[in-house]
């Protein structure tokens, strides 16, 4: 029998501000830039104080506060070349990329940074970008079964020297990529991440994903997805479950007080009629569903100022406090928290300092007392 590997820390990515207006819709100060020179320094800044991951966003037209984008793709190729050892995560839309394209596209990019770039598969949310750009809008369970194709066509190309997939939405006959991505330690092929909150996407994240991501949820709310999504994997027959990331908007000051604080001034100062017209936008994507469990179904109006239901993780409060609800969520069985905040150089400096030595202490303090806990 081989030896049992010991657990694995908690890992940590951020939101990658390529898009303007920073991490909430709210009117509040965030110093915060969406530009390339910002970045660069953030990006460095990120893989030095404890951050194993990027996430670039995907936005195609302004939209909701969102004036300016950057193109996901080039922009996490920019910050792998500008670092050393961060992993960066490119968002990318099924319907907007043909996937025998993307799966070249990756596999330059793995060459071009010894092996640290990855992939989220963005089923899509804003009808207007398909529909500006002349492309037919699927029906919300209709869109995440493009996405399992599209996954299964990457994994297919990256693994087999003569790709072949016949689905509804792609074909690929005898594809020879070449140079493959690069062979790393750990991993098949380059990283697959996908979201969402719905019983479609749980089972994409069951069935195909090497990671799933979750919006911002409260302790119960997360365990009950983990759970749907460990299911599916086991239906599946997968050897190799898929790991878990949870969005979490961060604010970590000196006292619970203060923290508080800071969360209220950014509810108060929300740019209400953004937050308005992205939830008009969004709900309708839960609503769709059979069973209206879609992302952003059940979102208030304050969960939205975090346009990723950021604020329902409640990482806010003291260093210690926060280390706390970290550690309970690693239980449950999160293996990556993503995170975002109102300053991001400054914040990100503060967690590798205040906020990341206690977690690690905790977490030492977890295998303990619960030395059976692998994840």
């Amino acid at each position: 029998m081989p030896e049992q590997l010991p657990p694995e820390p908690l890992r940590f990515a951020y939101w990658v501000p390529n898009v303007s207006g920073g991490l909430v819709t709210s009117d509040i100060e965030q110093r915060t830039d969406w530009g390339y020179d910002y970045n660069k320094k953030l990006a460095q800044t990120a893989e030095n104080n404890g951050f194993e991951y990027a996430l670039s966003q995907v936005r195609y037209m302004a939209s909701y506060g969102a004036d300016h984008q950057h193109e996901s793709t080039s922009f996490s190729l920019a910050l792998l070349l500008a670092t050393e050892r961060l992993k960066v995560i490119a968002a990318i839309h099924p319907g907007l990329w043909q996937p025998g394209v993307l799966s070249k596209w990756v596999a330059t990019a793995d060459h071009l940074s010894n092996g640290r770039i990855a992939v989220n598969v963005v089923s899509g949310w804003l009808k207007a970008e398909f529909t500006a750009l002349g492309e037919p809008w699927l029906e919300h369970d209709e869109r995440y079964r493009r996405s399992e194709e599209f996954i299964r066509v990457l994994r297919e190309i990256w693994t087999s020297d003569s790709a072949e997939f016949s689905g509804d939405f792609y074909r690929i006959h005898d594809f020879d990529l070449k140079p493959k991505p690069l062979a790393v330690p750990g991993r098949a092929h380059p990283e697959i991440f996908q979201g969402g909150n719905s019983s479609a996407a749980r089972r994409n994240g069951g069935r195909v994903s090497d990671w799933y991501f979750s919006n911002g949820k409260d302790y119960e709310g997360f365990t009950e997805q983990v759970t749907e999504v460990l299911a599916h994997a086991e239906d599946a027959g997968r050897t190799t479950p898929p790991k878990f990331g949870l969005n979490g908007f961060m604010i970590a000051r000196d006292t619970e007080k203060e923290a508080r604080e800071t969360l209220r001034e950014i509810i108060a100062k929300a740019n209400k009629p953004a937050v308005e017209g992205f939830r008009d936008a969004v709900q309708q994507a839960g609503a769709s569903t059979g069973n209206k469990k879609g992302m952003w179904a059940d979102s208030s109006f304050e969960d939205l100022v975090q346009y990723n239901d950021g604020f329902r993780t409640q990482l806010i409060g003291t260093p210690e406090q926060i280390a706390d609800r970290a550690i309970e969520y690693k239980r449950r069985g999160a293996n990556l928290l993503l995170l975002g905040y109102l300053h991001f150089q400054e914040e990100v400096e503060h967690f590798g300092s205040h906020v990341l030595p206690i977690i690690r202490e905790k977490e030492a303090e977890l295998l303990e007392r619960e030395p059976a806990l692998t994840h």
